[in-house]
């Protein structure tokens, strides 16, 4: 067992013991992606908001049950997704996470395992003031997120900010590796093309 799995079963165990400063350090460091994923699947923020609350109470209600089968944080991914999903159908909507109606030319840019055909090049080259402005990037980057459809963007926070296994992006949103490889790129390619009309 290595330490990530120890620490995760520690952390799993506390929160069943009802453990307060356990549940505050995951609340801290999954809710503002919960909320941003479901954002891209319900009809607003504040729904969006009510549906990650709904979720935490789920988890601590279920946190006994964990099997371990995933890693905990794409377990409650997955409460999120459902919860999300089953309240767009409440209010009439459907989102799908197969890419379906998406730009397909932007497959060309990389080959059929998810890689670039062509290695692109760096945005611009690393100074000193490009470190102190990478905190208005990096907000231009969230706003960036926040555009992206559903799938793209529920792909992106899972697999490159929630750092979650591509099998378990894969098994929470119900897509295979290969469509989560391209809505992966697809979702890198937009906020790109949105940075470069800044730089």
């Amino acid at each position: 067992m290595g330490k990530a799995d120890a620490d995760e079963t520690e952390l799993v165990q506390l929160l069943v013991a009802g453990d307060r400063p356990a549940f505050e350090r995951i609340y801290r460091k999954h809710n503002a992606a919960l909320i941003r994923v479901a954002t891209g699947i319900v009809a607003s923020r504040a729904t969006a908001e009510e549906v990650a609350q709904d979720t935490w109470i789920a988890v601590l209600k279920n946190v006994a049950s964990f099997e371990g089968r995933s890693s905990l944080a794409g377990w409650i991914f997955s409460i999120l997704i459902n919860k999300a999903r089953s309240r767009a159908a409440r209010e009439g909507r459907f989102v799908s996470f197969d890419g379906e109606g998406e730009d397909d030319n932007l497959a060309a840019a990389f080959d059929g395992r998810g890689r670039w055909k062509d290695m692109p090049d760096l945005w611009e080259e690393v100074t000193p003031e490009r470190i102190l402005a990478g905190r208005s990037v990096m907000d231009h980057v969230a706003a960036a997120i926040e555009t992206l459809p559903a799938a793209q963007r529920s792909v992106i926070i899972l697999r490159a900010q929630q750092g979650l296994e591509a099998e378990e992006v894969c098994e929470i949103l119900g897509i295979s590796e290969g469509n989560m490889r391209v809505l992966l790129h697809r979702a890198r390619l937009a906020i790109r093309t949105a940075l470069d009309g800044l730089m």
